[in-house]
């Protein structure tokens, strides 16, 4: 079945081109925003690793490296699955467009659900910082800090993944209305862009909370 998709293009832009081009510019600008968002995290992390390294170090020890490992491998898989998607939108192929879309939600929401465990398996233990924290380990304030660190950049990460799957279930019901083909794919290959920045956001969050320390 040949591909009927048109291009929209809005009344402000010459052409198809000119539009995605400045669709393009303004995601990477987005993207930038984002890494000096994250940048601030990084660097507070940064920070107080090299002020207390043997706190971070034994607080990090509760930390479940298998579920993380596992969690890094699903990431992975979705990055590929979202590639996928991307690559039969552009060839025009509906069906494998809405299978990889699925794939990715599932993907993004195995993740999710593997960390929302990890958080409960958190409280359960007293290490989520504020009124309960009984952490039993040396240097408990600073041990409470790392915990502090390792939600609030975990917990920003998993935000951007339900804003992700938001934005891939939408694109899902578009494209099972036809909406993207070889002619016009734009939304998909920009909102790949966001997914992959998510995905390696992650590759830096799991060696720098789940490894550190281990050796």
């Amino acid at each position: 079945m040949a591909d009927t998709t048109v291009a929209y293009v809005a009344h402000h832009f010459d052409d198809a081109e000119q539009q995605k081009d400045a669709a393009s510019l303004g995601m990477w600008v987005f993207l930038v925003t984002e890494v000096m968002f994250f940048g601030g995290l990084f660097t507070a992390y940064v920070v107080y690793r090299s002020a207390f390294p043997e706190a971070f170090a034994h607080a990090s020890h509760h930390l479940n490296i298998m579920l993380g490992t596992i969690n890094t491998t699903v990431l992975i898989g979705s990055s590929l699955t979202m590639a996928l998607a991307v690559h039969a939108a552009q060839l025009g192929n509906r069906r494998s467009l809405q299978l990889f879309l699925i794939l990715t939600i599932l993907l993004g929401s195995t993740f999710l659900g593997i960390k929302g465990y990890e958080y409960a398996h958190k409280f359960h233990e007293g290490l989520a910082p504020g009124p309960a924290f009984t952490y039993a380990g040396p240097e408990a304030p600073q041990a409470q800090l790392f915990f502090s660190i390792y939600f609030a950049m975990t917990g920003l990460h998993a935000l951007h993944m339900v804003i992700g799957i938001g934005i891939m279930t939408v694109l899902l019901v578009q494209a099972r209305r036809g909406m993207y083909g070889a002619a016009y794919y734009t939304p998909v290959e920009l909102s790949g862009l966001y997914w992959h920045f998510v995905d390696i956001v992650w590759i830096f969050l799991f060696p720098l909370l789940y490894l550190f320390g281990r050796h």
